[in-house]
């Protein structure tokens, strides 16, 4: 069937990624750039030469604080996490053969949520905070498992689907009760801020803490990106080529699991980075997995840390980071259903 014809870039595929690479490169140095205190491009070169090179330095010890303490951490989280998030979305969509699939769509970030608001709630200090968002990310991902496998008379991956919604459904009840418990003038402004997402509180100690998690969740799909286009045909075309679809969908689903794991025990929940952010791939490189994964990652980064970077200067005081996302991602979104319907 004549579908008409498809709008292209003109650019070579090379340049796409050298595109991607540059808009990269000009985020973060925005980023460390832009703030209430302003580094130039000369001062940022002048400090990372300073501490890389072992060299003295004549900047102001004021701006080797801001660089190293406050921005540095803060640059690389948002590196990360929209690295991850990101990936996890083009994964989760990949192996569920729906485009409208997020992380978060087998409970995870509701189940980060709901560890992270007990431990704000019973005054438990940062670190279990996170700990516990962590858990109970993993856990509630763990539940939806449970039952899809109690369950095999339906299709695996419809039972997986389901069962995330409602798992999803009864965590986020759990924390709008815990929200209604708890103290309003100390609990729930700090619960309310953590539901809704930033980079504020990332330390170096958080990042490097984090770290392993995020990376066990990334690396495996990265070198799995090659069999993901696979699970695109129906299981049973897919076993006759020799691909073990159950189990290959079962180490996607945990990879994806942990690095959204650890990224909203990092974060807090940011919504529509993992759904959008692999759209916006798709234009750039096309739909095979091999292509969209790296460039799922250069973008998904890049979007993170410029929605951060709006976030601290756009006004006078910080916004959440999940509001800021939402404002771009969903408006963004619509404009890809739009154009996808006038193709139909």
């Amino acid at each position: 069937m004549n579908q008409g014809p498809v709008a292209t870039f003109s650019i070579a595929p090379p340049g796409r990624w050298l595109l991607a690479l540059a808009l990269l490169l000009a985020v973060v140095l925005l980023a460390f750039a832009a703030g209430k205190y302003p580094i130039s491009p000369a001062q940022l070169g002048q400090a990372l030469w300073a501490r890389l090179a072992g060299a003295p330095s004549s900047l102001p010890p004021a701006i080797d604080t801001v660089v190293w303490n406050i921005r540095l951490p803060r640059v690389a989280a948002g590196l990360l996490v929209g690295a991850a998030l990101a990936a996890a979305g083009a994964a989760y969509q990949g192996m569920f053969r729906n485009p409208l699939v997020s992380p978060d769509i087998l409970g995870v970030s509701a189940g980060a949520g709901l560890g992270a608001v007990l431990g704000i709630y019973f005054g438990l200090p940062l670190a279990l905070v996170q700990a516990l968002a962590f858990g109970g990310g993993l856990a509630a991902v763990g539940a939806v498992l449970a039952v899809a496998l109690l369950v095999r008379r339906h299709d695996a991956v419809l039972v997986l689907v389901l069962a995330g919604v409602a798992v999803g459904a009864l965590l986020g009840a759990g924390i709008s009760l815990i929200k209604i418990l708890a103290d309003p003038t100390t609990q729930l402004p700090s619960i309310t801020f953590w539901l809704l997402g930033g980079l504020n509180a990332v330390t170096t100690g958080d990042l490097l803490a984090t770290l392993p998690a995020l990376l066990a969740g990334i690396v495996p799909l990265v070198l799995l990106r090659w069999r993901v286009n696979l699970l695109s045909l129906p299981d049973e075309e897919a076993q006759a080529l020799g691909v073990p679809v159950a189990r290959l969908r079962r180490v996607l689903v945990a990879a994806a699991t942990l690095s959204t794991a650890a990224a909203v025990s990092l974060t807090g929940i940011i919504g529509w980075v993992g759904l959008v952010v692999p759209h916006m791939a798709r234009l750039l490189v096309g739909p095979e997995f091999s292509r969209l994964l790296p460039a799922s990652l250069l973008l998904g980064a890049g979007f993170l840390v410029a929605a951060d970077t709006l976030a601290r200067t756009a006004a006078s005081i910080e916004l959440p980071l999940g509001i800021l996302t939402a404002l771009a991602g969903a408006p963004f979104f619509l404009f890809l259903l739009a154009r996808s319907g006038g193709r139909e």
